[in-house]
């Protein structure tokens, strides 16, 4: 079978360096080494191959099917492990039956920032997470505060995880070339199992304030009276650590309950 055309729909750009396909694939092993893996678009398997050396439970999800029909070919010891699913609507639950698994990939740019929501959402599912996004992404995820990168993905993945940025992929070893840089990161579940406040409206306030990020938070969230006489009033959200914003949604939750109470 002839080599996959990349599919500019499907944000596909090939790794064809294998040295550094083979270093990906082994951010895997650190820290959970014996747990399940599943791979993210793996594309004519240029990572699956070194993965799937590694003796450990191993799937992959693809929603292209002229690449399943590839990997079919080309990986036959995987075909009963080859799950042709968008990723994005799969139930996690299924992959490795409850079972707890590490998630890698050489992710589409277009839709990492979905895939990590997602991973937010099975994160007692998922406790580490490796692979390959756009670096501008990827520095937004492990910048720390008062940065311009620090945003909504930060906060949200640093409530729950550790993230290390591993190293960075320049253009010219992938076909096609992307526009951009590339970067690998893992993130790892810290010790958090619950946030101490309303993790709905946490999540809600920290959308809210990013969106209006260059205003002071008073402005931002002026529905909320009480944060205009909090020590936050005059803050920026690129100021905030992930405990503060945990402190400005008890802030806020008291706001919340008193309007819930009225009614």
């Amino acid at each position: 079978m002839k080599q996959v055309r990349p599919k500019k729909n499907l944000g596909q750009h090939f790794l064809t360096d294998l040295s550094i396909a083979k270093r990906i694939a082994d951010t895997v092993d650190m820290p959970y080494s014996d747990i399940p893996v599943l791979e993210v678009g793996p594309g004519m398997g240029v990572m699956t191959q070194y993965l799937v050396e590694k003796e450990r439970p191993f799937k992959v999800v693809e929603i292209d099917r002229e690449s399943v029909a590839y990997l079919n070919e080309h990986f036959p010891q995987l075909r009963e492990n080859i799950l042709g699913e968008d990723f994005l609507r799969m139930d996690l639950q299924k992959v490795f039956d409850g079972q707890q698994f590490v998630l890698t990939g050489n992710y589409p740019y277009d839709i990492s920032s979905q895939i990590f929501f997602k991973m937010l959402d099975n994160r007692d599912l998922i406790p580490c997470c490796t692979g390959m996004i756009q670096r501008e992404v990827a520095l937004r995820i492990a910048s720390k505060p008062h940065n311009k990168a620090y945003g909504i993905l930060s906060v949200m993945i640093q409530a729950w995880y550790d993230v290390e940025y591993l190293f960075t992929v320049e253009p010219n070893v992938f076909n096609p070339p992307p526009k951009v840089q590339s970067a690998v990161i893992r993130m790892t579940r810290n010790k958090v199992s619950h946030l101490d406040c309303n993790e709905q409206l946490f999540k809600q306030l920290v959308k809210m304030a990013f969106n209006q990020r260059r205003k002071m938070l008073r402005v931002s969230l002026k529905q909320y009276a009480s944060v205009s006489n909090s020590r936050f009033a005059t803050q920026r959200p690129e100021e905030l650590t992930v405990a503060d914003f945990v402190e400005l949604t008890n802030v806020v939750g008291m706001d919340v309950l008193c309007a819930d109470t009225i009614i």
